[in-house]
């Protein structure tokens, strides 16, 4: 009888699989269309006030996340990279790239309270809110190091040395964040509170990491990877590689999503590759979708479980975006 019962219940869960699988599986639920032109980098969310910030040339667009139409811009910026969001403050704070400075702007008017320029730094471009330490930090690719501000201050309060290039980094909200470095191929731990670089972790056979996301449950990292075109599974207690994962070609960005269990990668060459978590050790690939060339950056809304990608059209050959062709492209859960 136990035996007739177990296979019953194997039978049950094999026929549950394509279910299980479909119910995770990826569609376009529509395109935003943003007028002007210009280059983009990072997504980012506020989940307080529901709304979605769009790193664009020289502009911000934000986008209303309730109705998914665009909402405000924040313009007249030098070169803009990156978005954290400080709801405690109320400020949002952008990376200008080109301006060596820190733009940070009121989260319910958008207006912006103040242009910070940083000291001793060149090309800030990742930048995150630390809820642990209540500070900015901002990752300079060009200086290699990290700039450090006081949000409700607005003023500088440090500078880290990081050891190479920096490119995404997370914080585990208890004192560390984690950074990687795109040309050692490695993983910085920041003590946010010392600010100071208390780790590195090599990231074999990780080349060229760039996207960072964060299990904060189960300790791992997610760190995506160009030159090996792969996704990294990371103990983040000690640094150890768990596991790599193929994905496409030219990556630039990554996000968890604790619900779902699921990992987001999305890829230059128009892909974004899905991975399911089984367990904290445990990966495999469910999805390679289908967005479009350049799509390379995303951001993941865990309240609807939806991903916002931007893109624009380019001059065939040429990394220049035509004007009014850029827009964000949005995938859901398919039914």
């Amino acid at each position: 009888m136990k035996k007739i019962i177990s296979g019953f219940a194997v039978l049950v869960l094999l026929s549950l699989v394509p279910q299980l699988s479909k119910a995770q599986t990826y569609a376009l639920d529509k395109t935003i269309s943003v007028k002007g032109d210009g280059g983009y980098d990072y997504l980012s969310i506020d989940k307080v006030n529901r709304r979605l910030y769009v790193s664009h040339g020289t502009a911000v667009e934000v986008i209303d996340l309730n109705t998914e139409k665009p909402a405000g811009v924040i313009s007249d910026l030098k070169g803009i990279h990156g978005i954290a969001i400080d709801n405690k403050a109320n400020k949002g704070f952008i990376s200008d790239g080109k301006a060596n400075a820190i733009v940070a702007f009121d989260l319910k008017t958008l207006k912006v309270i103040a242009t910070i320029t940083l000291k001793d730094a060149n090309g800030p471009d990742a930048v995150i809110y630390d809820p642990y330490s209540d500070l900015i930090f901002t990752f300079n690719g060009e200086s290699n190091n990290s700039s450090v501000v006081n949000p409700n201050t607005l003023k500088q309060v440090g500078s880290i040395a990081l050891g190479g290039a920096p490119e995404f980094a997370v914080a585990d909200g208890k004192g560390n964040i984690f950074n990687n470095l795109e040309d050692k191929s490695s993983l910085n731990v920041i003590d946010s509170k010392t600010l100071k670089v208390i780790k590195n972790y090599p990231l074999a056979p990780c080349g060229g990491p760039t996207g960072l996301a964060l299990d904060t449950k189960n300790q791992r990292l997610f760190t995506v990877c160009r030159e090996n075109k792969g996704v990294s599974v990371v103990d983040a207690t000690n640094g150890k590689v768990i596991a790599t994962l193929p994905i496409g070609a030219g990556v630039d960005a990554v996000a968890y999503d604790p619900e779902t269990k699921l990992i987001f990668c999305s890829c230059g060459d128009g892909t974004t590759t899905i991975i399911k978590q089984q367990s904290a050790n445990q990966y495999s690939v469910i999805q390679t979708l289908k967005t479009q060339d350049r799509a390379r950056t995303l951001t993941l809304d865990t309240q609807t479980h939806k991903i916002y990608l931007s893109v624009a059209e380019f001059e065939k050959g040429t990394r220049k975006a035509l004007p009014n062709t850029f827009k964000i492209l949005v995938y859901k859960i398919q039914k």
